[in-house]
């Protein structure tokens, strides 16, 4: 590390600012800001060329800005972090490593990890070293995280793991993953769970890709058969790894709507998630002047205006304590609501061009509109269900009475599933 780092804490925003404007130019790839390369999370490649920029940014002192010095960051305000994140733009960055790695594992390790855990793992993933992924869903769970059913038992020193996890986002590209599993099967779901740090590599675990509808690789399964852990795994305590589960999908709800301080750059700076041009889509098919159209692009053009705002106004107040932690459910079902208008309205603008290749002068709409549509539902699944976010909303947040569960305070092992 460069003594560069160690002079940031007496630094103003405005020369921290001036400071990255001068780094960038000189050791980071610049890019077209309209035309910006594509990032295929699908594709081992673009893991290893984030890897690469991810190691640029820590040598310079621009890595982890957020995250403590101690564990590999800078120990910085967020404001710091939006500054540099402006002078990024027109620059290649490690996006992909944001989420799931940095906003959400690394985040999660940072608040609930071992001593250890967080030097080892935080600074790995902030050096560019390792990738961090969730193994939390499995294949019979549905948005019932509580209710997992892959087990973890105690055999002397050791924990035995069996079971399976899915839709695992780009865990073939991870190092480890933070993996949730039942350790008592004895009382109720949420009391008999342990969250524990899986070496990816480790004898034991078979992984598939999944191939999605729009033809992409990106999500996995894994298949637990005897790995064996030790207690130096375990995240948190055990037994009360709802309790991490918990944290953990805070700053997924906060990742995935874009508000987290971890996050370096910005989703719309990847030309995988860049909001659709509608602007541009208009005029291509010859509708620039149609009133109708201009409205269609107008409208969400505002949601993506406030969004924008909700995320600054959210992270504001749950910093200074106005809002609980879990209003970072707000960023997250507006995020994809947005993400929703904003794939319709483009495909409402495209035609016939978004679903049907009509030659040389539409090219590209297929690809860029039809293609994506297929995976417009993504945003509300990822972190819960949109569903799941209302009632975070609604019971959490506003106070309102808990929906009936039939399996509260019953043991997991009294609990009937499936058609039992």
């Amino acid at each position: 590390m460069t003594d560069v780092a160690t002079t940031t804490a007496t630094e103003s925003i405005d020369e921290f600012a001036a400071r990255g404007r001068a780094w960038l130019a000189d050791n980071m790839p610049r890019v077209d800001p309209d035309n910006l390369p594509v990032a295929l999370r699908a594709e081992q490649s673009s893991w290893d060329r984030a890897k690469e920029l991810q190691k640029r940014l820590y040598e310079g002192g621009f890595a982890g800005l957020c995250f403590p010095r101690e564990y590999g960051g800078q120990g910085l305000p967020l404001a710091y972090q939006k500054a540099f994140t402006a002078e990024c733009r027109g620059y290649e960055m490690p996006l992909i490593l944001n989420v799931p790695s940095l906003t959400i594992c690394a985040a999660t390790i940072l608040d609930m990890g071992t001593e250890a855990q967080k030097r080892e793992r935080i600074s790995a993933a902030i050096r560019g070293d390792e990738i961090l992924c969730q193994l939390l869903s499995e294949p019979s769970g549905g948005s019932d995280l509580a209710g997992v059913i892959t087990r973890a038992d105690r055999v002397g020193d050791k924990w035995i793991i069996n079971g399976a996890k899915t839709w695992s986002t780009s865990a073939f590209a991870a190092d480890y993953g933070l993996m949730l599993a039942r350790t008592d099967w004895t009382v109720p779901k949420h009391q008999g769970l342990t969250m524990f740090l899986v070496p990816l590599n480790s004898p034991g675990i078979t992984m598939r890709r999944i191939k999605e509808v729009n033809g992409n690789e990106e999500f996995c399964e894994e298949f637990f058969d005897g790995l064996e852990l030790g207690d130096d795994a375990v995240v948190g305590e055990v037994n009360n790894g709802w309790e991490v589960a918990s944290r953990q999908l805070h700053h997924e709800r906060r990742a995935v709507g874009g508000g987290s301080e971890f996050a370096s750059g910005t989703d719309s700076d990847n030309a995988e998630e860049m909001p659709p041009d509608h602007v541009a889509y208009a005029e291509v098919t010859g509708q620039g002047d149609d009133p109708a159209v201009q409205a269609l692009a107008g409208r969400a053009l505002v949601r993506r205006i406030v969004k924008n705002q909700l995320i600054d106004h959210v992270g504001s107040a749950i910093g200074n304590g106005s809002l609980p932690p879990n209003a970072g459910t707000l960023i997250r079902l507006f995020q994809a609501e947005t993400t929703e208008l904003e794939v319709d309205t483009a495909l409402a603008i495209a035609g016939t061009a978004g679903v049907i290749d009509e030659g040389e002068e539409l090219s590209g709409l297929l690809d860029s509109i039809g293609v994506r549509y297929l995976s417009r539902q993504t945003g509300s699944l990822g972190g819960g269900s949109s569903e799941m976010a209302r009632n975070v909303i609604g019971e959490r947040i506003l106070g309102f009475p808990r929906e009936f569960a039939a399996d509260k305070g019953v043991p997991f092992n009294q609990v009937k599933r499936g058609r039992t």
